[in-house]
């Protein structure tokens, strides 16, 4: 079977290379041969697959020969929910695309309207907050909260442990778990104040706190309720 699939693809190859030689550029660019009849989505929920679609209509009865990928990359870059994806050509006649949806990782609030923080570093308009998600108060820098969020990771600490995230003005973050325990951590040495309110954490002698508060170097404040 993926012998015959070969063969085929080897043919139409063979013709298409025919129809280079024989043809001067503009009938080749104009040939119904070569004009996209077909595009096929996948990788995504039914509903984002058919959107998607519809945008690369503008595509359908262009010359795939002549398509160029920046095009599509155009396109597709302007969906701020896509994190990854794969254009593939396939003559005479599809342009098959495979798409990979982003993470959502935490909710965050901009003009007075609701949106998710991609793993794509994008931010992606919500309707309503159905996830179980942390949410971002503050003028959020989203290269200060993927800072966070690579220590957290390095930490092996999970996001989905926090209920919120404050950042503050002056660049320093704390962090409400889904305990209700409130970190506070320090603004220069942000990795070193996780790592100590972590190792307290996991310590039984403080099974009852409240705050913990890493601010200050060499002085750690444990309020328990």
């Amino acid at each position: 079977m993926m012998l015959q699939q070969k063969s085929k693809r080897i043919i139409s190859y063979i013709f298409l290379f025919f129809l280079i030689g024989t043809l001067n550029n503009k009938n080749f660019a104009q040939s119904d041969y070569l004009k996209i009849k077909n595009i096929y989505v996948s990788g995504l929920s039914k509903e984002k697959n058919e959107e998607v679609l519809k945008k690369l209509e503008i595509f359908r009865i262009q010359n795939l020969f002549f398509l160029e990928k920046f095009q599509i990359e155009k396109l597709i870059d302007s969906l701020n929910y896509i994190e990854n994806y794969s254009v593939f050509k396939d003559y005479p006649s599809s342009l098959k695309i495979k798409l990979i949806e982003t993470n959502y990782l935490a909710y965050v609030s901009k003009d007075d309207k609701n949106f998710y923080i991609g793993s794509n570093s994008k931010l992606i308009k919500v309707e309503d907050l159905e996830k179980k998600l942390p949410y971002v108060f503050g003028n959020l820098d989203i290269d200060r909260f993927f800072e966070l969020k690579n220590i957290i990771d390095k930490l092996n600490i999970s996001l989905d442990n926090f209920e919120k995230l404050f950042f503050f003005p002056s660049g320093r973050w704390d962090l409400q778990m889904n305990s209700g325990i409130l970190i506070k951590l320090s603004k220069d040495r942000l990795e070193e104040s996780l790592k100590i309110s972590k190792d307290i954490l996991n310590n039984e002698k403080f099974k009852d706190i409240k705050i913990i508060d890493v601010r200050q170097h060499n002085q750690v404040i444990v309020n328990e309720q």
